[in-house]
């Protein structure tokens, strides 16, 4: 089996790799590869799409790898597990409006807005530790349990139209969204693989998952 971590000059991705490359060997799962090669996402058993920074501009960057966004909607249309990390995550929306409107995959239906606390001593970007709520239950989020800490770094969230897709969410002055789910692809606003034994637990349930 190989994972596919997506390659589009949109942050440091080492720590992403030696996360997945720890509990794929764990599990005996295969080989993870770092790649922006459109013919390794169609090849790949699994693909992992992480983000930093604002959305149009990782947008831009990952169309501007000729035939890697197609490939990406392909593995998606074959079925096969796919997930996407902060703005990864937020991608996969219908559109994001930061620094203007941008589309997104259109995955899951919803927007990316900024956010905007009640509490105004909550300072943007929502940067640190929070404690899950667990709204729907999922394979990815096998053991997984509500209150469990994990790791944030965004200014924008996902509003998810249908809660159906919603895994999770946090408390920040209001409801933000965690994580979310639609057939084999989900997202976490949160980095799995800086959250400790918590994230590993998410990643580990990932590469065992067969949606």
């Amino acid at each position: 089996m190989t994972t596919v971590i997506i390659d589009y000059n949109s942050g440091n991705l080492r720590s992403a790799e030696k996360s997945f490359q720890l509990m794929s060997e764990e599990l005996n799962v295969g080989q993870v590869k770092v790649s922006n090669k459109p013919e390794d996402v169609v090849n790949a058993d699994r693909v992992v799409l992480p983000g930093v920074g604002a959305f149009a501009d990782c947008k831009h960057e990952l169309s501007s790898i000729m035939g890697l966004y197609e490939a990406i909607e392909a593995h998606v249309k074959t079925g096969k597990p796919f997930m996407g990390i902060c703005v990864g995550m937020q991608m996969m929306a219908t559109c994001g409006h930061e620094h203007g409107y941008h589309e997104g995959f259109n995955w899951i239906k919803g927007d990316v807005k900024i956010m905007e606390p009640n509490d105004k001593n909550l300072k943007i970007p929502h940067m640190g530790w929070n404690n899950l709520n667990i709204l729907n239950s999922h394979p990815v989020f096998d053991n997984i349990n509500e209150n469990d800490h994990v790791y944030f770094v965004h200014s924008y969230h996902f509003e998810v139209e249908n809660n159906n897709n919603l895994l999770a969410n946090v408390d920040y002055g209001g409801k933000i969204t965690a994580a979310v789910a639609h057939e084999n692809i989900i997202g976490t606003q949160f980095h799995p693989e800086k959250s400790q034994s918590v994230g590993l637990q998410v990643i580990k349930n990932f590469l065992q998952w067969n949606p």
